[in-house]
């Protein structure tokens, strides 16, 4: 089953998602010796799966740094013990380029990048995200690399704006 763990930025979590730390246990759940062989397996299977998404959030979170829109959001399932367990996941990134600094717009799209491919098994969304911020990045290379270009053509090689007149050196002497 595939963690879904990173997406561009809204105001709240989808309404199936809601961020819950740990898993909690329902009223009237089974008891641990009351499980079944099969409900047991379930229950093992459902805290692996529980943990493995937590971790994938958490990669997502310390690698996201600022660009974090919270913290991580789950989707639950409820085990025949009665608890509650984290199947799916997701962290909120702002994917917006910085206005009008494309220095600092590739900066923020390598960060998203790796908050992207951060979880020791990206997920295809995880890869998604990725590749957005690498077209986000060329993106910014070419404005930085055109006002670079501006720049340079707005200046002659001394330094000196292209369409003035160099000025003359002057030298003191001391006799």
């Amino acid at each position: 089953m595939p963690i879904d763990s990173i997406s561009s930025v809204t105001d709240k979590p989808t309404p199936e998602y809601s961020p819950m730390p740990l898993p909690q246990k329902q009223a009237g759940a089974k008891s641990a010796a009351n499980l079944t062989a099969e409900e047991q397996q379930e229950v093992e299977a459902l805290k692996k799966r529980d943990t493995e998404v937590r971790q994938h959030e958490r990669a997502h979170l310390a690698a996201a740094g600022p660009f974090a829109k919270g913290g991580a959001a789950y989707k639950f399932k409820t085990g025949p013990d009665g608890q509650r367990y984290a199947v799916s996941g997701e962290v909120e990134i702002d994917v917006t380029p910085v206005a009008d600094d494309p220095a600092a717009t590739i900066k923020k799209a390598q960060t998203i990048k790796k908050a992207a491919l951060a979880p020791a098994s990206p997920s295809s969304q995880d890869f998604g995200v990725a590749a957005r911020a690498r077209q986000m990045e060329a993106k910014a290379k070419q404005e930085l690399a055109a006002q670079q270009q501006e720049q340079l053509q707005n200046y002659g090689r001394n330094g000196q704006p292209a369409n003035s007149q160099p000025q003359p050196k002057l030298l003191n002497v001391m006799a």
